[in-house]
Parts: structure tokens; sequence; C-alpha cells
């Protein structure tokens, strides 16, 4: 989610079965050795929706059962799958899973079941909005640097719970951290942009120097949450979640500086907020940002990690906005990007971006199908020539 916004058949497969079970089935996305990321023993691409609030607006209300729609619709796009918020927004929204677990997960466990009726695949994105784990357990952003604070052991746990509970779906297709962490790293204005104070949503009531960030605190919460993954599922892909970095992301990190970093530069901040065992490489591309993602891929490659473009699109009405989206398209098909998510479908807090199959903007539905249709012809083709 931009930071100046507020923010193909179908396998049924019972939440929590065992692996048995799902044997030979090909559950979600992996990444071989030398970089490619594979899906069921083969090559692919393929290019997805944000469904952000799938799952939240369930977690809220649990008579909102719109993701029943909004997966069935998906499917009949030709739109394979969708990053969504796997947790709550705001500290009182995620509160539930501290005072009943029980009734969290039967409605964590509805969205992934309709998932996999429909045959969506979904990479959750576990910790989405920075402050509210630190916030839930009390302490400050900051902490998230410090592999022995309570803010890591409620990382360690709500890892275990959900991934052991869905490692076995062929609805999960991969695992992500949270969204755009740095983008808010090392601002030299860093005190202007302090998480924001709404204690009736369970934030504290004030916020410190404690709750701004760096690059270090933030790589620290990656690899540890990465690493946690692995001691549960050993395969699927793993994603931060994070933006582009900033155009001067190095002079801010190096001399609080907001010089325009080199290319070699570039390479050095994009691959060091990707750190192992992170297995890919996240970006989000707005506006002319095309060019950053023909200059992202072979960097993604040669680190032998894939690229996911998690964010791209454009608001407005077709006639605003169609040329933007499909500069950004073409730069993801042409570049041979794996992985790509439209920024966002069906979400009613960003009516400018939210993409349905009937509103002014489904022509980018439309478009991505399309384009899915034409990379796996491409694939076929590279399969065939080999």
């Amino acid at each position: 989610m931009r930071q100046t916004a507020f923010l193909a058949v179908a396998v049924v497969l019972s939440v929590g079965a065992s692996a048995a079970e799902t044997a030979g089935r090909g559950l979600g996305l992996t990444v071989a050795e030398d970089g490619t990321l594979i899906k069921d023993g083969r090559p692919y691409r393929a290019i997805g929706v944000n469904y952000f609030n799938a799952f939240s607006r369930h977690l809220k209300d649990p008579k909102d059962t719109g993701y029943e729609e909004g997966f069935r619709a998906l499917a009949e796009a030709g739109i394979p799958f969708a990053r969504m918020m796997g947790c709550g927004f705001w500290p009182s929204e995620q509160k539930p899973y501290l005072e009943n677990k029980d009734e969290f997960f039967r409605r964590f466990d509805d969205v992934v079941k309709s998932a996999e009726k429909h045959g969506v695949g979904l990479i959750p994105s576990l910790f989405w909005h920075i402050p509210t784990a630190p916030d839930l357990v009390g302490e400050p952003v900051s902490e998230w640097g410090n592999t022995q604070s309570k803010t890591h052991d409620y990382l360690r746990n709500y890892v275990k719970d959900v991934v052991t509970r869905y490692k076995d779906s062929p609805a999960i297709w991969g695992w992500e951290f949270g969204n755009e962490f740095n983008l808010g790293a090392n601002l030299p204005n860093a005190a202007e942009h302090r998480p924001q104070v709404v204690p009736q949503l369970g934030t504290p009531k004030s916020r410190s120097e404690k709750d701004e960030w760096t690059y270090e605190i933030i790589r620290t919460a990656f690899a540890a949450f990465a690493a946690e993954v692995r001691k549960y599922d050993s395969y699927r892909a793993i994603s931060t979640g994070d933006a582009f970095p900033r155009d001067g992301a190095w002079h801010n990190w190096k001399e609080k500086k907001w010089t325009k970093d080199t290319p070699e530069q570039f390479a050095e901040m994009l691959l060091g907020d990707n750190p192992d065992p992170v297995s890919i490489v996240s970006v989000h591309a707005y506006g002319d940002e095309g060019r950053r993602i023909r200059q992202a891929q072979p960097i993604a490659a040669k680190a032998r990690k894939p690229l996911f473009v998690g964010e791209f699109g454009a608001p407005g009405p077709q006639e605003k906005g169609e040329a933007e989206f499909q500069s950004l398209l073409s730069a993801i098909e042409e570049s041979h990007v794996p992985l790509a998510a439209l920024w966002v479908y069906d979400f009613i807090g960003q009516k400018e971006w939210s993409v349905t199959a009937t509103n002014e903007r489904s022509y980018q539905l439309r478009a991505i199908g399309e384009a899915n249709k034409r990379i796996r012809a491409a694939l076929a083709a590279e399969s065939a020539g080999k």
C-alpha cells in the first residue's frame, strides 16, 4: 500500500490436513537453487491481485463473507492468487488473536477454505502494519530490532500458529512479513513520520524516538521472520513485503541526506532489504517506476531470488489511469518478472484504487487476465524449446 494512502481446477482440502494427504499436489511456490520460481515442479510466472482485506473484513465482522464472491470472481477472471493482510491492521483488530484464539482462527479458516474451493492462491502478510505487534505487547517499534523482545516472542508465536495451521493447504502459495517497512527506515526527518496515535484502536497515547526505525532494525526482523517460517515450512517462498527503496535510501541511511543513490547503491539497498533466508525480492511499483522494474529484475536474478512486484496499479477512471497502468504491466511482462500483484481488489477504503469485475477499473482485471494467458503460452513455448 502506498505510504501516502491510509492506510484451472479448484483443489478442495480441509484446513489442517496432514502432509501425507497432500503429497504430490504441489503446495504453493518455491524457489530453485538457481533462483527460478517454481510451482507444481515447473518454472512459474503469473500476475495476481492484492485482496488486502479479504480476511480482515471477516475478522472484524463474521457476517462479512464477501471473500467468497471475491474469490469466485477472481477465479473466473483468470487471476491465480491474491496477496492479503493475514492479520488485523490496528492492535484492537488483532487483539482477538490473544483473547479468543479459537474464534480468530475459525474466521481465518473460513477464508482459507474459500480460497481452496475456488482454486485461488494466497500470500498472507502476517505483520502488515509496523507498530501493531509492538503496540499489542506494550513495546516501542524499535523492539523489532531486538530478537529477545516481547515483540519477537509475539512474532514467534504468531508465525508458529499460522504456519503450522495452514502449511498443508494448497491455498497458501507463500508467506510474507509486512508491508513497506523499508519506506520509514532511517528517514532524516523521522520524528515527523512516527506511527499514528489512535488510542481507541489500541495504540499508545504517545510516541517517541523509540518508535522510529532503521534498516538494521527491519532487516533483523525480516531475517528472524524468515528463519521462524523455515522451522515449519521448508520450501514455500518468503517475502518481506517491501516497496522499492527510496531514491535516496542509501544516503538517508549512511549520511542522513536526500542525495539520489547511484545504481550500485540502489542494488545494495534492494538486496539488503531482502536478506537471507528471505527467498524473493519484494518491490512495489507506481507511476513511472516501470524503469525501476526493468532495473531490479536482473539484480534479483543475479542474486538468485525471484522478483515479486507485490503492488502495482493506477487510480482513477480508465481515461486517466490506463496509460500508467499499461506502462507498469508492460514492464512486468516484458521483463519476465516472475510474480506481481495488482493494487487493489475490492477495497472500499481506497475507492480511487479499488478494482472489481464491474467498476470503472475492471479493465485492469481483464488486462492481467489476458497477460496471464500470454505468460502461460510463453512458459509453454520456453519449456518446449528446451
